[in-house]
């Protein structure tokens, strides 16, 4: 396995773990709001064959996506407090040259990073380089198989 890709990989996916771990706890509390909402029994049907009804169905698929967040919650809350102490073994300009290739891409980052940092763009690719060995070596414990 090419852990340096697996490394990139996973710093292109946190800014979306981020807003996950914002947005899964709305969903949460949205389904619960759902399912505890007021409603009155429907008699116009009968189960058929010990089949339950519409309303029954709805209160159980509500409650297995809720547990199926929960579950995905504490995914993600796991993978983005290893990756987090993956960056923190980086330097500051290391950080920065990742975050701005890899955690927040924009166009022109390379550019915006020789200004900032006063070097040219092969050093930045050095730095970029290095960041993800350091990083690779943090997360995983070795950086290339």
């Amino acid at each position: 396995m090419k852990w340096k890709n697996e490394a990139m990989e996973k710093l292109r996916r946190y800014d979306a773990m981020r807003q996950a771990l914002r947005n899964i706890p709305e969903e949460i509390a949205r389904l619960k709001a759902d399912a505890y909402a007021l409603r009155s029994a429907v008699m116009d049907t009968t189960p058929v064959k010990g089949g339950g009804s519409r309303r029954e169905e709805a209160l159980i698929n509500n409650l297995v996506e809720r547990q199926e967040l929960e579950q995905n919650l504490k995914q993600v809350r796991r993978w983005l407090a290893v990756t987090d102490r993956g960056l923190l073994a980086l330097s500051q300009d290391e950080r920065l040259v990742l975050q701005r290739l890899y955690l927040y891409p924009e166009q022109g980052a390379m550019e915006r990073l020789c200004c900032e940092l006063g070097v040219e763009q092969s050093t930045i690719y050095r730095k970029r380089d290095e960041a993800l060995r350091r990083f690779t070596l943090a997360m995983y414990g070795f950086a290339e198989t």
